[in-house]
């Protein structure tokens, strides 16, 4: 296996080459919770990103593909410059630095959200689905386990009993029926303010796509509007849910009989599915891939879990099990064992 310094030497040399610029620097620009990065360099007084994806950790071409249909639909993603594919080095297009994250605030969040929402529209509208992986129940199981196993038992250290799982089975269960009756379209599968850029043109700029998936029209809506990192009123965001429910009906995207009521039980239960899989993703990340700062992002999304699962009585019964194995716990606090 190629050392990180190998791999740095290779990079830098890959990048001063395809720029033509032998003084090329590279600094860190971001990194994700994947074994993907980027780094900021200088051409002619231009800032341009290099993306590192080891093919062997991070196969670059989901991204290079799915860019490419978002890009034929109208939206903002990074040009590709140069692709290395066999060694996953990428020059690409500098969005820039102005995540919506920090952007945020009472006076800015509607049009910000509502730039995001415009393109959440055109997303589901036009991108091509064709041969997308299918967000499937098996794909869904498989992510909702992931908090039972890196949450309840590693994190929590709690054991999981008959009847305890019995509890988490049946809410399974529920929420894979709420989805299951939703219009499919193109999902991002993170589409979140970490993900999207102010952009000086046809803002937002919209990043890490290349896990989309074909799945429930609710979830990419649920992911931007109910954020692992910020939020927001409930009141405000069920005015959000309604007003993009209304758009869904006007672009024929959604049947007349789907009310109110009905989308944001699609959304709440949808929104859930994500809730539950990022309290084990983030643990995950922090036990099994030694990534920092997660655990501090878990009570946000506890709360999420909890508030919402009360709103549904047959998934409330998760909610009392997940609070009662936590008990008075800092869930923010590393498991010692």
């Amino acid at each position: 296996m190629t050392s990180s310094l190998d791999r740095s030497a290779a990079r830098l040399a890959w990048a001063r080459h395809v720029t033509g610029q032998p003084d090329l620097i590279l600094a860190p620009a971001s990194a994700d919770a994947s074994f993907r990065s980027y780094l900021r360099g200088h051409v002619d007084g231009q800032p341009v990103i290099v993306m590192d994806s080891p093919p062997d950790r991070e196969d670059p071409a989901p991204w290079v593909e799915i860019g490419g249909r978002l890009a034929a639909a109208g939206l903002h993603v990074p040009k590709v410059m140069v692709a290395d594919m066999a060694q996953g080095f990428l020059l690409i297009e500098d969005l820039g630095t102005r995540t919506y994250l920090p952007e945020l605030t009472d006076a800015t969040v509607d049009a910000l959200y509502g730039d995001a929402l415009d393109a959440l529209l055109r997303m589901q509208a036009h991108v091509d689905t064709d041969g997308l992986p299918a967000f499937d129940h098996a794909w869904q199981t498989m992510e909702m386990e992931i908090m039972p196993t890196w949450f309840l038992q590693k994190h929590l250290g709690a054991t999981v009993a008959c009847g305890e799982w019995d509890i988490v089975e049946n809410a399974f269960t529920a929420i894979m029926h709420a989805i299951a009756g939703q219009p499919r379209a193109f999902m991002h599968r993170d589409y979140h303010s970490r993900n999207l850029l102010v952009t000086a043109e046809r803002s937002p700029g919209i990043i890490d796509f290349q896990g989309a998936m074909s799945g429930p029209i609710t979830y990419d809506l649920a992911s931007l509007l109910r954020d692992a990192y910020i939020v927001w009123d409930n009141e405000r965001v069920e005015g959000w849910v309604e007003a993009y429910r209304l758009r869904l009906l006007d672009a024929r995207m959604l049947d007349e009989s789907v009310d109110t009521d009905r989308f944001r039980r699609w959304f709440d239960l949808t929104g859930l599915q994500r809730h539950i899989k990022i309290l084990g993703l983030f643990c995950r990340l922090y036990y099994r891939d030694g990534k920092p700062g997660y655990l501090d992002d878990l009570p946000r999304v506890l709360r999420y879990v909890l508030d919402t699962a009360r709103r549904h009585a047959d998934v409330a019964p998760l909610a009392d099990y997940i609070e009662a194995t936590i008990g008075d716990r800092d869930i923010r606090v590393a498991n010692p064992a």
